[in-house]
This record gives C-alpha cells, structure tokens and sequence, in this order.
C-alpha cells in the first residue's frame, strides 16, 4: 500500500513554502509560490538555508479567504495507538498560515471579513476529534479494506479513501490534482478513537472503538437536519468496534443518521422548535438514494427508530414508517421503539426488549472475523441504523448495548470468554467498555449540538442516576443557548471548511455583511429596560400602594408584551447561517 509521509520540517521564505518529508530515504520537498500558488516537487538541496524552519506533523491543506490562500498544517499530534501495528494519531493543534505576507491591499471591510473567516476556519479547527494514519487507510472498516483488489491497495491513500469521512478532501483537491504529491496528503477523519488494551481471563486483547462523522451534510443541530437532493443524511456516523486478539480480528459497524427525509427544526427562540415535514419535495427520490447507497455499501439494513410516538416527534416516525413501507424492499427492515415511553420513570431495563427484539437479526447479521492464519471466518451482512431526534443521547446508548452483544460472541469464538461466561461479569473490561462509549457519545454530541451527551450516565454506570439527570438539565441549558446564539457561526464555518462555501475572488461583498431587521436590536433593549424598570419600581415604592401597582403594571406589560413580540419572531433573533445554501436552511 501506499503511504504518505510521517515527519516534515516547514522552511519558510518570503518567495516559497518549502515542505521537507523527514522520513528516513527521504529527499522530496514540496515547494508552494506564495505568489502563483504554483505546487511543485524538488529536492533538499533546493531550500534555501536562510529560510526559518520549524517541524510540522501533517498538511491539512490549503484554503482561500479573501485575503489570498492560506496553508493549513498540523503542529502538534498525539498517539492514540496502534492498529494492525500502524499509529494512529489524534491532531491536537494547527496552524493557519497566509500566502500573503501583508494584508494592507485589503479595505476595512476585506480585513474585517477576512478575520471572520479565519475564525471560522479556526472554530473548526479547535472542535476536538480530527484523527490520521501515515500508513493505514482509517477511513474504510476492517471489512471493506479485506475485500479490495489488488489495485486498489496500491493506490495511494488519498486516492483510496472514503470520501464520506475525509474532512479536508475540499482543502486537499490541489494535491489530489498532481499524483506525485499524494504522499504529502494525509486525508483526516473527524468523530472518536479510542484504542484500549484489555484483560479477561488472564488473556490480553485490542479493543477499539472508531466513530467516523461523514462530512456529506455536515453541521449543527438544528440547521442540518433530514437529507439532501444526494441522499446525504444530517449527522451520519459510521461506527466500528474492533477486537484484536493473537492475530485474529473481528469488526462489528453500526451506522446513525438523521431520519432520511426532507424535514427541518429551525431555531426560534423556543426550547424544542416544532420539527417540520416539507410539504413541496417529493420525499421518495432522496429516501431511495439513501438507502440504496446504505445497501449497497453496507448490506441488509434494519432501522431502530428511537423518536417519541406522541407529540412533535409522531408525525416523523409515521412519515418514516409509510416511506419504508413504500420501498418495499426486502433489504430494509423498520423497528420503531418508543425510547422515553419505555423507559420513563427510571425503568431502563427495558431497553433489553429492544435488543431482544432484534437479537435474531443480530446473529443473523453476524459481523466480520478473520483467524490467526487470516481466513476469513464470517462477514458482516448487514447493519444497524439507529436514528432518534439527534441521534446522539438515546442512539449512543442501544448502540452500546448491540456492540455489546456483538463482542460477547467475538470473544467466546476467539477464546477469550468462556461459554458460559457473561461479559457484563468481567468488570475491568466493563469499566473501560462503558467509559469509552460515554466518551464517544461526548464526542459524538460536542461536534453536533455543541454539548456533551445527555444519559451518559447510563452507559458509564449501566444505571439512571440523580446526579446524571442534573448534569442532563445543564447540559440541556447549555444547547438552548448554543443552539440559539452561536450556531449560525458554527454552521458557516463547517461550510467554509468543508467547502460548501467557497470565498469569491472578487472584491464583492460577501454574505458576511447582511445587516440585521432593526427589531433585532431595539425590542431586547426595550424589554432589558422595561424589565429593569419594574424591579425598581417594586424596590422603591411610590407614596402609596396604587401608584406602585400602576408603575410595575405598566412596566410589567410593556416587558412581557415584548417578550411576547421577539418569541413569535424568534427566528430573527437567533443566530442564523449567513453563507450557507438555501437547500440546507429549508
């Protein structure tokens, strides 16, 4: 297979970048004209010595704002482990570094919006969970990479990977344009690893856990919700738990992602917007798309619906039942289990009736296990699909109890566990196992809705507690006001990042500029005022009880009659998206 290059020193001139690979045998340099954006190979012997250097851990790309292009690199990493005897590396600091070496041709305006959109790329940037491999491909599963022609493993890694989970393919299109820099291109994954050695029964295994976020209608909560025209669903994570034990491997994947249809939850001020089904686009097209891509990649699908059956959420799960029931499609199995109902009043032990609902199906899926000698003992033949509202709290919570079906019978067939033995018993394993799916959740929901994951608890300790539903309610606040006030921001910066937004060259306006009604700012400064008004009427009282009455009454009103006027406009008051597509805000 081909690799890319591990270790690099950055050799900065006024004239050039010169990116020199470090590894051993080594002798090529990318050299980038900071004028011509040229991309051209030469030697060591071409860098010139008076150039400052500095070592560097990867290039994430390249990016034009409207200051000019900018270099992305990574400056800092850190092993996360090994697999297949490959490290795995986990980004934890970039640098944003301008072509330019001045920015006085731009106006007050262009210097002005070229912050913003450096903070956006930086806003990225500093949203933990961006993972690489030097000499592995960690964007496909165990299973897909044992099933690939020969071809295929000689193509370089950029080449080879999945485009659905490599989050700076848009920062990286220059160099997939010239073959012979593939090896400076290190395609990045966004979502959760965690590599953990384990002991049962005196025998020493790998456990892994791989959440890999798919950067096809990427972005925040409530802006990105349903599909796109493609079948991209909001929110898609494929996640892979892999075992490794005396040179034998088994992989078991389980997907998640946003109901396949066209519906939307717009912020506007109210604590749980009304989820909204579009009445105007033939739903069947995408829904098709989706699950003909899901089949076609992954195989048999059953869907574990985890939405309310009451409320805002029931005419979801009904829409989603009648479109499955419409495919009539063999492949494609609907399981709609009502996740609160079931288990309101702290009684989660009934989420067992879901998972002994599916059992069979389980076994019948199987998962992917390769021997010692590197036979291949059975394949997965299906997946999954769990969505809720989310797909975070409640979706994180069954997936951890299906891959934990799932790794009770890998380890009884590797040796690990014996027959009668129950993995739950094992409570060193149980301890990793439940604190590192709570972390994929974390992980999971900051990248999503801006917080940690709700019912951590649960998976952590296998238990409700009151503790967890406190840190739930703080964590709820938390999102009320991230998804209100700052998620405008944070999808304008996925979308700049991911390149659905890509900077005019022109000297034009950008979309930056868009001024807000005037309502916007006025009626929360009456309402601060009106507000502050009665407190102190009602703290210095007039000369008597009448008049007292009549000022807070009067302030009182005008309070909560503008309260009222900015919550049935709230969607004016939130921060809204400025660069992305109208398709993705309907």
């Amino acid at each position: 297979m081909a690799t890319a290059y591990e270790r690099f020193n950055l050799h900065t001139t006024p004239e050039k970048f010169y990116i020199e690979a470090c590894d051993d045998g080594a002798d090529a340099v990318l050299a980038i004209d900071r004028v011509s954006n040229e991309m051209t190979l030469t030697g060591k012997k071409d860098v010139p010595p008076s150039a400052n250097t500095r070592p560097i851990c990867g290039i994430m790309g390249t990016i034009r704002l409207v200051a000019g292009m900018y270099l992305i690199v990574i400056t800092k990493k850190r092993n996360v482990g090994s697999l297949l005897g490959h490290a795995v590396w986990k980004a934890v600091d970039f640098d944003v570094i301008s072509y330019k070496k001045t920015v006085l041709h731009l106006t007050e305006n262009q210097t002005h919006d070229n912050k913003t959109f450096l903070s956006m790329i930086n806003n990225v940037l500093t949203t933990d969970g961006f993972y690489f491999c030097t000499d592995y491909d960690l964007t496909h599963t165990l299973q897909r990479l044992a099933n690939v022609s020969h071809d295929f493993q000689e193509m370089s890694l950029l080449e080879r990977a999945d485009q659905r989970f490599v989050w700076n393919g848009s920062l990286l299109r220059e160099f997939l344009a010239q073959p012979e820099l593939h090896k400076f291109a290190i395609p990045v994954v966004h979502g959760f690893v965690v590599m953990k050695p384990c002991r049962v029964n005196g025998k020493i295994f790998e456990w892994i856990l791989i959440s890999r976020r798919s950067c096809f209608r990427a972005g925040v909560r409530y802006y990105v919700r349903g599909i796109d025209s493609e079948g991209h669903a909001a929110n898609f994570v494929e996640t892979e738990q892999i075992v490794l034990y005396n040179g034998g491997r088994a992989s078991f994947v389980q997907t998640r992602g946003s109901m396949p249809f066209f519906w939307s939850q717009r912020p506007n001020l109210k604590y749980k917007p009304k989820p909204l089904i579009s009445n105007n686009t033939n739903h069947m097209d995408g829904f098709q798309r989706h699950f003909d891509s899901q089949v076609l990649i992954y195989g048999k699908q059953t869907i574990l619906n985890l939405v309310n059956q009451k409320g805002s959420e029931k005419p979801l799960e009904q829409a989603f039942a009648k479109m499955v029931s419409g495919l009539e499609n063999g492949m494609i199995k609907y399981v709609a289990f009502d996740f609160h109902k079931e288990c309101s009043r702290m009684r989660w032990d009934r989420l067992n009736i879901l998972v002994d609902n599916v059992a069979e199906t389980q076994d019948e899926y199987s998962y992917f296990m390769v021997d010692t000698e590197g036979k291949v003992l059975s394949q997965q033949k299906g997946t999954f699909r769990s969505n809720c509202m989310d797909c975070l709290d409640r979706t994180n919570v069954i997936q951890s109890m299906l891959a934990r079906r799932s790794i009770q019978s890998q380890l009884q067939r590797m040796g690990v566990l014996h027959v009668a033995q129950r993995i739950e018993e094992q409570a060193d394993f149980e301890k990793i196992y439940k604190n590192a799916w709570a972390d994929n959740a974390n992980a999971c929901a900051k990248q999503y809705a801006g917080t940690g994951a709700l019912k951590t608890d649960f998976t952590r300790t296998g238990k409700r507690t009151q503790m967890g539903l406190v840190m739930d309610g703080v964590n709820s606040a938390i999102r009320y006001y991230k998804n209100n006030f700052s998620d405008g921001f944070r999808q304008d910066s996925i979308d700049l990042f991911l390149g659905n937004y890509a900077v005019d060259e022109t000297d034009g306006p950008t979309p930056l500029r868009i001024q807000k009604d005037w309502k916007f700012l006025t009626l929360p400064i009456i309402m601060v005022v009106a507000f502050s008004m009665c407190i102190i009427c009602l703290l210095m009282a007039g000369d008597t009880w009448t008049e007292t009455l009549a000022y807070v009454l009067f302030w009182g009103t005008a309070a909560a009659v503008t309260a009222a006027v900015i919550v049935f406009n709230g969607r004016d008051f939130v921060d809204a998206p400025k660069l992305v597509q109208k398709e993705k805000m309907d």
